[in-house]
């Protein structure tokens, strides 16, 4: 990646089902070591973007680089190389519920298949502790956990592979404020601490003030406006309106 290449670059994107539009000619950058939230209404198509950043789903029209590289195309080995470079956080963590923590932070590295699992139990266990877990914890069944719990194994899962660039889908979804609070502290400390870029898509007016440094809406079919939550809350749109003033949480600036 050149030293100008953002990390993630968006172009002309369009997404299509069936005869109904959910992105027209989007166009979005993230830059390395930024936190930029992503947020919009239900159905605006928030998902599907995060889904098509990651390769999950492939765009109607236009193009997805990761780190100056193309996303999609050039062969399996250039793309599950690229797609080492990034971790995913899940909604709702996406455990595999008949694996342990261990085995479920383990996952990923067992399929690069280079370990040994000495190696593995070593870089598991350290996983764990950046997450704030104990090394009991590692025995524990994904229905054993707390809400709160499962969003740092999810982490520790997602931070497998050393990624420099860390997707959340509603990381804070379903915790109580003390939790979010503390996951929100803990993201925030390991961005900084291990230079990530992060991208995060929420509904959550904290976690979103506690932690981007932009913030991407997506309304009508469109990224509306880029740039910092104190820009976009200077900006008379219904959807900011509603968005950033009627439900202004604790840590918004601007909110009493």
């Amino acid at each position: 990646m050149s030293a100008a290449a953002p990390v993630i670059a968006v172009r002309d994107l369009s997404t299509r089902f069936g005869e109904t539009w959910v992105h027209r000619h989007l166009d979005f950058d993230v830059a390395a070591g930024e936190m930029v939230a992503l947020v919009g209404g239900s159905g605006s198509g928030k998902t599907t973007l995060l889904r098509q950043m990651i390769g999950l789903l492939v765009p109607t029209a236009g193009t997805i680089r990761l780190f100056g590289e193309p996303l999609f195309g050039g062969g399996v080995v250039r793309e599950r190389a690229l797609r080492r470079r990034f971790g995913v956080l899940f909604q709702h963590g996406a455990l595999f519920s008949a694996f342990n923590v261990f085995d479920n932070i383990a996952f990923p590295l067992r399929e690069l298949k280079c370990l040994d699992e000495p190696m593995i139990r070593d870089l598991v266990m350290l996983k764990l502790e950046m997450v704030e877990l104990l090394p009991r914890h590692a025995q524990l069944m994904p229905a054993e956990l707390s809400g709160g719990m499962v969003k740092r194994v999810a982490l520790a899962r997602a931070l497998a592979l050393e990624p420099e660039l860390l997707l959340l889908d509603e990381p804070t979804a379903g915790l109580d404020p003390d939790r979010s609070e503390a996951f929100v502290r803990l993201t925030r400390q390991l961005g900084a601490e291990l230079g990530l870029t992060v991208l995060l898509v929420t509904h959550d007016i904290d976690t979103l003030a506690a932690l981007a440094t932009r913030v991407a809406v997506l309304a009508e079919q469109r990224i509306l406006a880029y740039g910092t939550i104190e820009d976009i809350m200077r900006i008379d749109h219904p959807f900011i309106r509603n968005f950033f003033h009627s439900r202004r949480g604790r840590r918004t600036p601007g909110a009493d």
